[in-house]
């Protein structure tokens, strides 16, 4: 009897430790409440505030979502042409979003009138910003052939308004793209009532343009500082909190942040592995032999034209045919165009994207080497990465750049191009207070890393006298391509340029040129296959090189249902 009462004791006890664990870890799990101290967040008296609610990151304008796997990256069969540059290799790329078609006249054109309205060319300080943006519209020129209404219309006639750009270098495109992230999240956070209803119109000047980084590391330093313009709060005020005693005080995170959940990435150009896995599209069919990588094109089949009964025989995309042929016999045969063709003309591929193959060429982010290194990386491969950090002043403060201190490159052919505007935060490279003891990098560039070099064998001494700084010294470099120096005389405003006529020079491949993938209307069907990649200088443009603009995902790699249950975002 005694031994019962003990057990049925025993039992009640573990029965109420059991719901007290139960009802603690309900209470602690509660949204608004921290479940590593039971602390509220979000609360109006202050304190932590973070974005609980925040369920998935939602496609930015124009970009559809590309959900990540593993693929074959490279050709499997014969490379007729001998250029080996492509073996095969198994890589994986995280998901991501994609522009669904190139980025067209009229996009690039909406850039060009923003930068005229704030960066007036006509001003000394501006004018190198404004022209240092514009295509190259000779581009359409050549020697024995009449193209001058392409040269005179392509760009700026409504006719050609939903064409894809041309006439972009590499530069031009990167910097589009950070042109795009920030007004992007400048639309956002105005609908948030985080900034001044219009602002971005009526407010925005050379001194006042908005930028990202700017706002997330100094807010109080965007828009020139004007805080008529970046306002305190949601709905431009900051919740008003009293304490005991009666007196009121601001709450202290008044501004958007990271942790708001609002604020997009940035759009960028999307690496050599993403733009091929997008391309490809596997995600349509599930073929054992179609995970190996023989996809021959972005669409399921061996040739170009569709096996479809209601269209039959179309052209699925844009390419020149044979010598003298860039469109077909007129009528049936055709496939719509001679040049460039309207975006969205051909049917997408699987994943919802279109011209990945033909229409015209597109830059990918990648620094172009021979060889992809899956033994060094086969997630998210990319080569070009140049860490760097914001400046500092000497007031503690991210330095700003200002009419007074842009930059300004000039390229080998002459042109120049501002590589930051007003309003932006400076950057320098990273040192040894982020490399030290690291084992993942080790300098600030590392375009040129396992490519080769001396740098790659096996017995290279790491921090020896031969490593040099950031960059390879001209004795240790894998790729003797020619040096260039081109400049502008501050004195006369002349250009000078020094060629480099060395006849030692084997290779045209440096730390300057990059990918670029899809084929275009100039090319035959054999550059239609995404695994195909070629290379070109990177401030040099052609008619027949676009691009699309990428961004990355963040939180989980699908939102969709799967066996093991709906993903949810982490708190």
């Amino acid at each position: 009897m005694k031994v019962n009462k003990v057990m049925t004791l025993r039992l009640l006890f573990g029965l109420i430790v059991m719901f007290g664990f139960a009802s603690c870890s309900k209470s602690s799990s509660s949204k608004n409440s921290s479940t590593a101290t039971g602390w509220k967040i979000n609360d109006k008296k202050g304190g932590f505030q973070y974005a609980s609610n925040f369920k998935k990151q939602e496609a930015a304008p124009g970009l559809i979502a590309i959900e990540g796997g593993t693929f074959t990256m490279g050709k499997v069969q014969d490379d007729v042409i001998h250029d080996w540059n492509n073996t095969p290799n198994q890589q994986h790329v995280q998901s991501f979003f994609m522009d669904e078609s190139e980025v067209t006249n009229l996009m690039y054109m909406e850039y060009l009138d923003w930068l005229k309205r704030l960066f007036d060319p006509n001003d000394e300080n501006y004018t190198n910003i404004y022209n240092g943006a514009l295509p190259d519209t000779l581009v359409w020129r050549n020697r024995l052939g009449y193209n001058e209404t392409m040269t005179n219309n392509y760009l700026r006639h409504p006719a050609y308004k939903d064409y894809p750009v041309v006439g972009v270098n590499w530069i031009q495109a990167v910097e589009f793209c950070k042109w795009r992230t920030d007004r992007v999240n400048e639309d956002i956070l105005e609908k948030n009532k985080f900034l001044k209803k219009d602002a971005k119109l009526a407010d925005a000047s050379a001194e006042k343009s908005f930028s990202t980084e700017t706002y997330i590391n100094s807010p109080s330093q965007a828009f020139g500082g004007d805080e008529e313009i970046v306002l305190k709060g949601k709905g431009g005020r900051a919740k008003a909190t009293t304490n005991k005693d009666g007196e009121s005080s601001e709450a202290k995170n008044v501004y958007a942040t990271r942790s708001s959940g609002l604020i997009q990435p940035e759009y960028r150009l999307p690496t050599e592995a993403e733009w091929e896995y997008a391309a490809v599209a596997n995600v349509g069919n599930r073929e054992y032999n179609l995970y190996q990588g023989k996809k021959k094109y972005p669409w399921s089949g061996s040739y170009t034209r569709s096996g479809k009964r209601v269209v039959k025989g179309d052209q699925l995309a844009n390419f020149k045919q044979g010598k003298g042929d860039y469109g077909g016999i007129a009528g049936w045969s055709d496939d719509g165009a001679d040049i460039t063709q309207v975006v969205k003309s051909y049917p997408p591929n699987d994943f919802g994207l279109y011209d990945m193959a033909g229409n015209v060429n597109e830059w990918v982010a990648d620094v172009y080497r021979p060889r992809v290194d899956d033994e060094a990386n086969d997630f998210n491969y990319y080569r070009g990465n140049v860490y760097m950090k914001n400046k500092i002043g000497e007031d503690g403060k991210v330095e700003l750049i200002t009419s007074e201190n842009i930059m300004y490159d000039t390229l080998v052919n002459g042109k120049i191009i501002a590589r930051n505007l007003p309003g932006q935060i400076a950057q320098v490279p990273v040192d040894e207070k982020e490399t030290y003891l690291r084992q993942n990098f080790d300098k600030s560039d590392n375009r040129n890393y396992r490519d080769g070099d001396k740098q790659s064998i096996r017995f290279y001494k790491f921090g020896s006298e031969e490593e040099g700084d950031n960059n390879v010294s001209e004795k240790n470099r894998m790729y003797d391509s020619p040096k260039h120096q081109v400049s502008v005389d501050s004195a006369s405003a002349e250009m000078v340029r020094k060629y480099d006529k060395s006849s030692k020079r084997t290779t045209l491949i440096d730390d300057n040129v990059r990918v670029y993938k899809g084929g275009s209307w100039r090319d035959r069907a054999y550059w239609l296959d995404p695994a195909q990649r070629r290379f070109f200088p990177q401030d040099i443009a052609t008619d027949d090189i676009g691009f699309r603009c990428a961004m990355s995902k963040v939180g989980p790699k699908s939102n969709k249902k799967t066996a093991k249950g709906k993903p949810k975002s982490t708190r």
